[in-house]
């Protein structure tokens, strides 16, 4: 193949193994940011980790933190030994997201459904009414929200996760609102940024 600066030939499998190990082992990324507050880390995936510290004063009761933009929710128990992210659908558009702080104050396992006034008016041919099961847009579990009308629950339609396509409310896969559901209780803290 080639020479190395001894002289000595460099083979194809050297070169593939120190490829492999660049690939496994990159170097590490450096970056400087200015704004200690803003400083947020980014996995694969894109989201955005950001630090609880940054929006609440203490863990009491554990905390939850959905972003908006970056399609993501994180969750910190009291005792920081649990730390969960996970991907969420998020509102359609600015005039149906609601930002600030509020609180868990119900949780339900096999959720109903009823469309909001303005749901309704906006799509009048939807039902009043579901029940629990597979055709509620709730999915599985609901955390209602100290916020009339918001939820942070699970889906049926997978295709919505990672999109702005909730009325208003956070939503999760079932299976990833079902630990959540476990995690959390009466009384986290919530925030949407």
């Amino acid at each position: 193949m080639g020479q190395d600066k001894a002289g000595q030939k460099t083979s194809r499998r050297a070169v593939i193994a120190g490829t492999a190990a660049l690939a496994l082992f990159p170097a590490p990324a450096v970056w400087a940011q200015s704004d200690a507050a803003a400083v947020a880390r980014r996995n694969i995936s894109a989201f955005r980790a950001v630090r609880w510290q940054d929006h609440f004063d203490s863990l009491k009761n554990g905390v939850i933190l959905s972003d908006t933009q970056s399609k993501v929710l994180q969750y910190w128990s009291e005792d920081e030994r649990v730390y969960r992210m996970y991907p969420t659908s998020v509102p359609l558009s600015e005039d149906l997201t609601k930002l600030g702080y509020t609180r868990v104050i119900r949780k339900v396992d096999g959720p109903s459904w009823r469309p909001t006034p303005a749901m309704k008016k906006r799509n009048p041919a939807w039902p009043d009414y579901v029940g629990p099961g597979p055709e509620n847009p709730l999915g599985t579990h609901a955390l209602y929200l100290s916020w009339q009308y918001y939820r942070i629950h699970g889906t049926n339609d997978t295709r919505k996760i990672g999109r702005r396509s909730s009325n208003g409310c956070i939503g999760l896969y079932n299976e990833q609102i079902a630990e959540l559901f476990a995690l959390a209780k009466v009384g986290t803290q919530v925030k949407l940024i």
